[in-house]
This record gives structure tokens, C-alpha cells and sequence, in this order.
């Protein structure tokens, strides 16, 4: 489980750190086809729990 503070700890400058990591090792391309995909799952996720309750 993540720790509190460490989420605290991030700011501004570290989460643009963060994103250029992330578009320099994936590349503007496939950022999109990244999101896309991962939006496709959370909707599957809140679907497949749906379906449970």
C-alpha cells in the first residue's frame, strides 16, 4: 500500500519529471494508444464490479 507522504511529497516539478520520462521512453505516438487502452480497462473494471454488487 502506497505511503500517504509520499504522495504528498510529489509536487509540480517532480510529476513534469515524471511526464517527460514517460514521453521521451514511449514517444508522442504512442501516448494516445496508451491512454486508450487504459481507459478501455477501467471501464471494464467498473463494468466487470458492476455486474457484481
Amino acid at each position: 500500500m502506497l505511503n500517504t507522504s509520499l504522495l504528498a511529497a510529489l509536487g509540480t516539478p517532480e510529476i513534469l519529471v515524471i511526464l517527460v520520462v514517460v514521453l521521451l521512453l514511449f514517444g508522442g505516438k504512442k501516448i494516445p494508444e496508451l491512454m486508450k487502452g487504459l481507459g478501455q480497462g477501467i471501464k471494464e473494471f467498473k463494468d466487470g464490479h458492476k455486474g457484481n454488487e
